[in-house]
């Protein structure tokens, strides 16, 4: 469902300012009551660390879309959203106190209770207002009369998601539809009924029988949309469009303008404008962040290198980055070899090539370490799709549809399809579709929120792979 936040009801926009002013009462007061509980008086320094974290949490909160409507949201993603933006801001404020050198400045266990009791908080203010607003909504109080244009697949769609969630406060009053029966219609034999043509839909909004339409029609009736639209012009109803599975399927599809035209984008990169340089600052703040804390690990495993097999202790390959040039990516070196050509052979169970050592750091991720490197250097991404060798992409670029759109982002040291246990060797077809499916999915669904769920789901299962050699 497309919309912009300048075509909903003016009352959205008070709601969202009284969010925000409502969290950061909740940071900044947390800390406060805090303070005071341990008998530390109030310094500039907390009115700093309470400044920034309010200004923090209120960019991330807009950043992840936490003061949209919550009408059609469920608690499960309040407290998914709170808890992303609560750990973006503590990633900030860690990266603060690192560069200022001011961590033990304060008090660790005022910090530590606040760093539960602000988002526990904010959770449990949206939690008591979203179970308020449900109660009133299946009660009937609240609610608005929806009216669904298209009685096929993706009308169907939509209706089911409302029917499951009454709490929404939308109510379906039925389908309107004038095209032909095609093969079964959905939902004939449910409450939801086909009420009758466009036609009866006008005349039903005019009389004011309906407060919300959704227009499921496909691309391809482009004119009738455009004549109900003009029709329902004359209405009070509020109309909205949802795009057809064609559009929902497209890589990273969105809306966008060439000066007074309007169009869609089809295959296109996350990472242009703001969006980029909130990408490039999030690998700045993981890289200087993680580099500190692995670099004894590192040089221990440099040494175990070096006394368990001949050869350099980084292995540099030729890999595709962004938009498909050629990087150097670094990774400890794991096998007896160093293959970078035409002839690249991934490796098998029992290959002979794997040091004893590096089959421990294949298994547990340690040899990937060095590419954190290769982020501070521009080139890699700490979340992306992992780059494969040059003479793979070759291959699979003729036998994947799509496969080259992994590029239109950096490569990553950790990805989707790597949490969800598509690691390690791809010996057939079926496998590596499946790994750029979930690349794919990746660049489509993207946000800072993905990125730092992937690198916690890395940290917790992600050290180890039932297809790493």
């Amino acid at each position: 469902m497309l919309y912009s936040e300048s075509f909903l009801p003016s009352n959205y926009s008070r709601l969202g300012s009284f969010y925000r002013l409502a969290d950061a009462t909740i940071v900044g007061g947390a800390l406060w009551i805090l303070v005071q509980l341990n008998g530390f008086g109030w310094s500039d320094l907390y009115s700093l660390v309470a400044a920034s974290a309010i200004g923090l949490f209120l960019f991330f909160g807009q950043a992840y879309d936490l003061y949209r409507s919550w009408r059609g949201a469920s608690i499960r993603q309040e407290v998914v959203r709170v808890l992303l933006v609560w750990l973006s801001v503590l990633l900030g404020l860690l990266f603060l106190a690192y560069a200022t050198k001011s961590s033990a400045e304060y008090s660790r266990r005022i910090i530590l209770s606040w760093f539960v009791v602000a988002p526990f908080s904010a959770i449990m203010l949206r939690g008591a207002i979203l179970l308020i607003l449900g109660m009133l909504r299946e009660r009937g109080i609240n609610t608005r009369t929806v009216a669904i244009v298209g009685a096929r697949d993706m009308g169907a769609r939509l209706a089911h998601t409302i029917i499951d969630a009454p709490w929404m406060g939308l109510q379906p009053i039925g389908f309107y539809d004038d095209r032909k029966p095609a093969g079964e219609r959905p939902l004939v034999d449910e409450p939801v009924q086909i009420l009758g043509d466009l036609d009866n839909l006008i005349e039903h909004a005019k009389a004011g029988g309906v407060d919300i339409i959704y227009i499921t029609l496909p691309m391809s009736a482009e004119a009738r949309i455009k004549k109900l639209i003009s029709k329902l012009s004359d209405t009070t109803a509020s109309v909205y469009l949802v795009p057809d599975f064609f559009i929902s399927d497209l890589m990273r599809s969105g809306w966008g303008s060439i000066g007074e035209l309007p169009i869609i984008g089809v295959f296109q990169t996350p990472f242009y404008g703001v969006d980029g340089l909130l990408k490039r600052v999030e690998d700045f703040i993981l890289a200087s962040i993680i580099l500190p804390v692995v670099i004894i690990p590192m040089i221990f495993i440099a040494i175990g290198i070096k006394l368990t097999s001949p050869g350099p202790v980084i292995f540099k390959q030729h890999r595709y980055g962004l938009r498909g040039n050629k990087i150097e990516v670094w990774k400890f070196r794991t096998m007896a070899v160093c293959e970078d050509g035409d002839e690249v052979t991934q490796v098998k169970p029992g290959d002979y090539r794997v040091t004893r050592f590096g089959s421990f750091l294949r298994h547990t991720s340690l040899d990937e370490l060095p590419q954190f490197i290769n982020v501070l250097q521009g080139q890699m991404s700490v979340v992306g799709p992992r780059p494969h060798a040059v003479v793979h992409n070759e291959i699979y670029r003729g036998l994947i549809n799509g496969y080259m759109l992994r590029h239109k982002v950096k490569p990553g040291i950790t990805g989707l399809a790597q949490v969800e246990g598509w690691r390690g060797e791809t010996d057939t077809l079926d496998k590596m579709e499946k790994r750029v499916e979930y690349d794919l999915a990746y660049i489509r669904n993207w946000s800072i929120g993905l990125d730092l769920k992937i690198v916690f789901l890395t940290v917790l299962k992600g050290l180890t792979g039932k297809n790493v050699y």
